[in-house]
Formats: C-alpha cells, structure tokens, sequence
C-alpha cells in the first residue's frame, strides 16, 4: 500500500508530507483547499506528464516521493532494482522543463517509472483517462472475471508458434521465388573460384617471386660481382686467402705461437667455399624463363580480384564458396522443406482457431455475467433505468477470415446507457464526469477480486449524487476497500463517515503566502469535520448529527 507522499515547493504546496493507512483512506475539505493537488502531485511520482509551471512561485526545482509497501512485488515490471525494503518512487521537476525520475534512489527512464506506477496506483477521476477506458484493459478484466488465463495463455501460445512458422514460410517463398537466379548465381561463384585452382598461401610466394623478377638485373649484377670477388676472379678472397694460409705455415714451422691464428683461417677456407656454392646456385636461379613476371603479375590481379568479390584472402575466397556450395543443397531441398512447414503451418493455424473460438465463447459468458452484476450495482447508484452491456465481436478480415492476434480473436468493448431510449456508448464516450465515476465504481466493485492494482484513487466519485446514493457509494468504496488500499476525495459526509483513516486538507495564508497542511482526524476532531460537511458550519445540530452518522456507520 501506499505509505507516505512528500511534496515539495509543487503549486501552492511548500513542504508536505502525508501519511496513508490501508483500508478507506479518505481526503476531505473545502472546495479549493488542496485535495487534488495532492492527487496529482501522486501522479507526478508514478510518472504521468508534468509542466514546469507546476513549480512554486520562486522556486527553481519541485520533487515528489511516494514510499509504498507490498505484500507482493512479482506483479510489477523487473527493473534489476531490490525492493527487500519497500518502493520509493521519486520525481524531480527543474524550472527548465527537465525532469529526473528515480526508484529506490536509482535513475530510471520516465517509461519505466510509468510502467511502475501503472502497476501500483489506479486513479480514477472525473478528468483523467482511466485504464479501464482502454480496450485491452477490458478485455483482460473480461479474462480476469472469468479466470480465462488459462485459455488466453494457450492462445497466446499457439500464435506466437503460428507467427513463427509464417515467418519461416515467408523467408522460405521468398527464396524459392528467386530460386533460379540465386543458383545460376552461386554456381557461377564456385565455378569461377574452382577455376583459379587456389591455394592457401600462394599469394605470398608469388609476390616474393615478383619482388624477385622486379629486381632481377640488379640482384644478377650484384650476385655475378660477389661470386666473383668471392672465389672466380684472378686474386679472389678465396685465392688471397689460400696464400695467407700457406704463408702462416710456413711461420708456424718456425714460431709454433701462429698456430692459433693458422686455425681460425683455415677453418674460415670451407665458409668461404660454402658460401661461394651458395652464390653459384643463387645466381643460377635467375635463369627464368621468359614471360615470367607477366605470368605472376597476372595471377595476383586475378587473386586480387577474388578477394574483392568473395573475401579479404584465399582463406575467406574458399569458406565462401564452402559456404555457396551448401546455399546451393539447401535451395535444392527447399521445396521439401516448404511442404512440410506448410503442413505444420496449416495444423497450427486450425489448433489457433480452436482454442481462439473456446476462448471466445467463455468471454462472451463472462461478459453476460459481468453485465448483470455492474447492471444491479448501477441500481444502488441512482442508476435506475441505466443499462451496462459487453460487448464482444469476433474480428475478420475482408475475406471474413477470423483476425487472431496473442489475445485472441475479440474486441471488447464496454458500453453504457444512462436514460432509458439512449443508445448504448462505449464508456470513453460518457461526458459526464458524475456518471463516468459512478460507472468506474460499479466496475471495480465487482472485479475487486481479479483487479490486481494495489492502490486506487477516486476523485470526487461523489459527484452529482447525495442521500441514500452517497450512502450506497460509500458502502461499494468500503466492499472495494477489503481488497485494496482505497484513497477517495469526497464532499458527501456519508462516504467520509465510512472511512478507516481521515485527512483533512487546509489551505491556510503565512506571512503573504498561501500553504496546504494536511491533519489526520479521528475523536472530536473528525466529527466536528462530518459537522461540517453537512451543514458548512460547525453547530451543536450538525455536530450531533455527525454523531449519529458516525455510530451508525460503526
């Protein structure tokens, strides 16, 4: 239930904090005093649209929190955000237009604050738009009443199954109509990757091999002088290094400390002869043949080109055309395969429409059923001769083929006649307010047991009424209050007689200013509040009567 409600610096309110109990929580005062300030300042927290003006006069910023405390959180939207110690919702206006919203001190998007407060709060006023004015709110209070969750789910099911294989079909039609041009195409890629027999790491080898041709001249030139230098030449480092070896010999014939420096050079002769091998054979690999670097060239422009069209290296040209070739299986089996999703598409669609028509029909139970119950309810509501009926239509398309969608195949629509000769309207067409409210209250007085929300707000449901009506009022508030946490702002002392928790909102003057306080009420204090709403003062005669009204309720 709804806990406790601060404002701050919002319209004519400075610093409030208001304090709410379960049961019949209701707000009364003087026309003007405040009472749906605070009801909208309620809706400010659970996320509704909010105007800068709302701010007060020499203020720059106004917020507003609501603390609740559930029995049960698994009916609201899962944020990610612990709820162990109740729900804080919160919402910060700034003079520039902005505003900041927040749960349990954690920033949320205002979608998410709305979600939220959707799920907690109801409030039903003369100018607001009620959820239960929305179709799909009506058809789920319909499912609700009637325990037809079961039903629904299986609906829902079997069209979230059917949507699929639609989906399916669909991808699969469109494949099959280009069926032809797609394998022409793919046969084309394979065969034209097939063609240039690649292989992996080709095309490093052949741009060594062409960085080699490029150069050739210069590589042969330079090749010929070292070979040459090296070991062919009359007074080679070979030939040089032949007679320093002799002429050590001879040395270390004679002083025997040589014989080190002999070593190490000789021991460089078989280097020298090695690597004047290895320049031969280099230096006869450059006997290529001719057309070579064109041949090359070509290859690479040709690998170049397939990169370009199938992927950035050999490696992804040949995954592509692995990739085609199984395209190309699949394509060929597809009328296989469209045959049996059609068969299983079929059979879905007959199971959808089964169990959418099973569900149909226990609507339209339900629907009768609610429209007896509201219809005796009006009664006791100054609603005579009003008459309350659902309205439940299968929905076709052209063809007249049924339009089924996750909830099925109906629209409901909740209709209203307030005078006898007056056509039935649906409830968003009520002008107004007093029946409207009325009409509300019938409602959730009858779906108190399946309506989930948790707090309900009524503003001004008293509107338009009086004497045993007001009476009768006040008692649907209190069956509606067994179940859920009800707040009600009422001008009838016979609907503020029935409440369990009593406020009283003032809207005083301080120092040039004007404030809104809020009193709790009970004792004295209470009825001389009673005293005064029937009779606009405070006398020893009304404050009997409020007495009486008061045990009476008791």
């Amino acid at each position: 239930m709804l806990k406790e409600l601060r404002i701050r610096n919002l319209a004519i309110i400075d610093d409030l904090s208001v304090r709410f109990d379960k049961g019949l929580n209701v707000l009364t005062g003087e026309t003007g005093a405040g009472k749906s300030i605070i009801v909208d300042a309620l809706g400010l927290a659970l996320g509704e649209r909010a105007q800068s003006d709302l701010i007060r006069s020499g203020g720059t910023e106004a917020s507003v929190q609501a603390y609740f405390e559930l029995d049960d959180y698994a009916a609201l939207p899962d944020i990610g955000i612990g709820t162990a110690d109740g729900l804080m919702l919160r919402r910060v206006l700034s003079s520039a237009g902005k505003s900041r919203a927040y749960v349990n001190d954690t920033m949320v998007t205002l979608q998410t604050l709305s979600a939220i407060g959707g799920a907690l709060v109801d409030i039903l006023s003369q100018h607001e738009h009620q959820s239960l004015l929305a179709p799909e709110k009506q058809r789920s209070l319909v499912d609700s009443f009637g325990k037809l969750q079961p039903a629904r789910e299986r609906v829902e099911t079997l069209f979230r199954e059917t949507e699929a294989l639609k989906s399916k079909c669909a991808e699969l039609y469109e494949k099959v109509r280009e069926r032809a041009h797609r394998l022409d195409l793919l046969r084309f890629q394979i065969q034209e990757i097939d063609a240039a027999s690649l292989r992996e790491g080709e095309k490093e080898t052949l741009e060594d091999e062409k960085r080699i041709l490029v150069n050739l001249t210069k590589l042969t030139e330079l090749t010929g002088a070292s070979y040459s230098l090296l070991y062919e030449s009359d007074g080679s480092c070979s030939e040089k290094l032949a007679k320093v070896i002799s002429h050590l010999r001879d040395i270390s014939a004679i002083d025997g400390s040589m014989e080190e420096p002999l070593r190490l050079l000789e021991s460089a002769m078989p280097l020298i002869e090695d690597a004047s091998l290895a320049l031969g054979r280099y230096r006869d690999r450059f006997d290529f043949e001719p057309g070579r670097l064109e041949a090359v060239e070509d290859r690479l422009e040709l690998i170049r080109k397939l990169e370009k069209k199938y992927g950035e290296d050999i490696g992804a040209i040949l995954s592509y055309r692995d990739a085609a070739q199984k395209e190309i299986e699949g394509i060929e089996s597809a009328d296989e395969t469209m045959a049996a999703l059609e068969a299983d598409l079929g059979a879905k669609k007959d199971a959808l429409v089964q169990v959418a028509l099973e569900l149909s029909e226990k609507r339209t139970k339900a629907a009768k059923k609610i429209g007896k119950l509201i219809s005796a309810v009006l009664a006791d509501l100054a609603f005579g001769s009003a008459e309350f009926r659902i309205e439940i239509k299968k929905e076709t398309d052209e063809e007249g083929q049924y339009k089924i969608g996750a909830a099925g195949l109906d629209s409901v629509v909740f209709l209203f006649s307030a005078n006898p000769g007056e056509p039935l309207k649906p409830l968003s067409r009520i002008i107004s307010g007093g029946e409207l409210s009325r009409v509300m209250l019938s409602l959730k007085t009858i779906l108190a047991d399946v309506d989930n929300t948790p707090v309900l707000i009524f503003d001004e449901v008293d509107a338009g009424i009086g004497g045993k009506t007001a009476e009768s009022v006040g008692k649907k508030l209190g069956v509606i209050s067994s179940r859920h946490q009800l707040l009600c702002i009422t001008h009838l002392p016979q609907i503020a007689s029935m409440a369990d928790f009593h406020l009283r909102i003032e809207k005083i003057e301080k120092n040039g200013k004007v404030y809104v306080e809020v009193k709790e009420l009970s004792g004295r204090e209470r009825q001389d509040e009673i005293a005064r709403m029937l009779s606009g003062t405070v006398t020893e005669i009304s404050r009997r009567h409020a007495g009486e009204l008061l045990e009476r309720v008791k």
